[in-house]
Parts: C-alpha cells; sequence; structure tokens
C-alpha cells in the first residue's frame, strides 16, 4: 500500500492512506483525547473530543473520522482546542451524577481522566438533570442510565462486534439513552450477556453485578491468562485481590478475541472458589464416592482401562482431554491413547 506523509505537531508522520488522523497519531505516540472512540469499532464522531486543527481546513476536524492526506499539516494542541474540549466536558458534567467517591468505575473511567486532564472541576452550566432507576434485571449487567454520556459504544459493539443488536438508542431529544426497545428486561432481548458492552463503556453506567463493591481497579492485581473454556486462546486479564478474583477483563486488540470474550469468559469463573469443586480424588466405593490418594485413584483407573482392554479390545475406551491443561499435557494423553492403549479414541471439552 501506498505511504502517506503528513505532520502532526510539528512531527514528521508516515502511514498508510487507509488510516485516520487519530490512528495515525497514536502510531507514533501523540495522543488525542477521545470518548466515543474504540479500536474495536468503526468511527462514531459523537463525543467530539478528538477535534484537532488541519491546516486549510474549513473547520475543525474529529480526528476519529478524517482520513488522512498527503502533505497534511494537524495540530492537536491549542489554546482554542484545549477552551473547546473543556466546554465539552463542562456540558456532559452538566447532567452526570457527581458520585465518583462511590462509583464502581472511579480510577478506569474514562470521563474522569479527561476531567483530570484538563481541569474541570466543576460545570459552569445548570439545568434539568436526569434520574432514572438503576436497571438490574439479570444477574449480570446493571445499567445506570444516569452515567450515560450517549457516546453509543454499547450499541455498536453489541451490533458490530457481537451482531445481536441488543441495544439502541430509544427515546428522542434529551431523554434519549441507549436502552433496549420497548424497555424489555436484558432476559427478554436477544442479550448473550458476553459482557461486551461492559468492556467498552467509558463511564460506570453500565458495570458488571459480580464484581460490585468487590474492589477498585487500582486494588486488584492484574494476572493475564488464557482462557481455558475453548480452543480459540482468547487472552484474559485476572483481577485478583486478596487471592480471590473479582472481575474478568480481556486486553484490546490482543490475542485473538482482540478484547473480546463469551459470557464463559468474562463471567465464568466462579468455579475457581466453589464449594463443590473437587480438592482430592475420589474413588467409588460400595457405590459411593471416597476421598483417595493420587497412587490410589491412578491404580483404579490403570485395572479399570486394562480389564476393559482385555474384555472388549482398545477401542472400547476413550479419552477426554481439558482446554484448562497445557498443550503438553493434552499431548501426552493424545499419546497415552494411541501408542500405549492404542485406540484413536480422543475427544476434548475446547468446545465454543
Amino acid at each position: 500500500m501506498e505511504q502517506v506523509h503528513l505532520n502532526i505537531d510539528g512531527r514528521e508522520v508516515v502511514t498508510t492512506p487507509d488510516r485516520t488522523i487519530l490512528e495515525a497519531a497514536r502510531e507514533v505516540g501523540i495522543r488525542i483525547p477521545s470518548l466515543c472512540y474504540e479500536q474495536r469499532m468503526e468511527p462514531y464522531g459523537a463525543c467530539r473530543i478528538c477535534l484537532v486543527e488541519v491546516e486549510g481546513a474549513r473547520g475543525l476536524l474529529p480526528a476519529c473520522y478524517t482520513t488522512v492526506t498527503d502533505g497534511m499539516v494537524v495540530h492537536t494542541v491549542t489554546d482554542e482546542l484545549v477552551r473547546l474540549r473543556r466546554t465539552i466536558l463542562e456540558l456532559i458534567l452538566s447532567d452526570h451524577p457527581k458520585d465518583c467517591m462511590t462509583c464502581e468505575s472511579a480510577g478506569n473511567c474514562e470521563l474522569q481522566d479527561l476531567a483530570y486532564e484538563y481541569g474541570v472541576k466543576e460545570a459552569r452550566f445548570s439545568g434539568e438533570e436526569h434520574h432514572y432507576d438503576v436497571l438490574a434485571d439479570n444477574p449480570l449487567i446493571e445499567r445506570d442510565y444516569d452515567k450515560c454520556i450517549l457516546c453509543g459504544r454499547c450499541i455498536r459493539i453489541c451490533r458490530e462486534v457481537q451482531g445481536v443488536g441488543v441495544y439502541d438508542f430509544v427515546n428522542r431529544g434529551f431523554d434519549s439513552v441507549p436502552g433496549i426497545p420497548y424497555n424489555n428486561a436484558m432476559t427478554d432481548s436477544p442479550c448473550e450477556f458476553c459482557g461486551q458492552c461492559v468492556s467498552t463503556c467509558p463511564t460506570g453506567a453500565i458495570i458488571s453485578i459480580p464484581s460490585k463493591g468487590k474492589g477498585r481497579s487500582w486494588q486488584a492485581e492484574k494476572i493475564r491468562t488464557t482462557c481455558g473454556y475453548c480452543g480459540c486462546g482468547c487472552q484474559l486479564d485476572l483481577h485478583v485481590r486478596d487471592g480471590e478474583i473479582i472481575e474478568v477483563s480481556s486486553p484490546v486488540m490482543v490475542g485473538p478475541g482482540e478484547g473480546n470474550t463469551c459470557v464463559k469468559g468474562r463471567y465464568g469463573y466462579a468455579f475457581i472458589t466453589h464449594e463443590d469443586r473437587l480438592t482430592t480424588p475420589l474413588v467409588r466405593k460400595d457405590g459411593e464416592l471416597v476421598p483417595a490418594s493420587w497412587e490410589e485413584a491412578l491404580g483404579t483407573i490403570a485395572s479399570h482401562i486394562r480389564e476393559a482392554m482385555d474384555d472388549k479390545g482398545p477401542d472400547s475406551i476413550a479419552f477426554l482431554a481439558s482446554a484448562r491443561c497445557t498443550n503438553e499435557e493434552n499431548y501426552l494423553i493424545m499419546k497415552m491413547a494411541r501408542a500405549v492403549v492404542g485406540t484413536n479414541n480422543v475427544d476434548h471439552c475446547a468446545r465454543l
């Protein structure tokens, strides 16, 4: 692909013509603030926080939506741009709760970060404010429209990435919210409870109920791992506080999933500390499962395999591997099945 040469804040940038100003700037480490932009979705251009000056243009342009052209000269930080961004933030905050002290997204809120960056402590504008009831009509996802900034990211990720389209803007004007048509509960919609809307929401408008009240973002240690539910290999970040997983997220644009997970990957972690989880092998004696040592359990398995082989041959035996094992462990069970027992009856649990 041909190359495009442009100048951003005095720096010569070389990129491809399919890039936007925002993408080109971030490629060379120049940060342009935004709220409605997210890498996993198409540009939207709604929040106008990313407005930049382009020499020769008739007005300010949204960096997230404007593609680069050869010879373009861009300014991302000027007195006028800073003034406009502060005004936009003040307008947003004029109808936004001031409960950052108790908000679940405190410390992990893009709106809060921008208000801090631009020194917006309070809004100059006053008027009518929204006061919606918090919607928790399911066990996983909570919606608080008082904190919604109408960025549309939840709508777009559900439609563009997940291909479901649970949300859309409902009502008009001042009463617009990204809701579910006919005010249906999420359990009565096509929602798959993947949590994609939670992952992209820039404020505390959409949060995960299982993580509520269990810790701030800075109180948890993030541990990168690979999801063990299927063979896709999506990367997960386990948020661990005091030895307990309080939340699971996925790093954006990393690994096969690129930050997108299914309901199992994001919410299926309760088994780790569940009271029914086995901590020792069990062997059936007199019709009852009783605790046993690994030596006894493996010996029992080996004797049953030998009996089945002697009675009905190797093909009477099947082996089931696990996505929660390592590749090396799964290779060994395959090797045991085929080389030791002599059967090709090998399957695994790595199902989508």
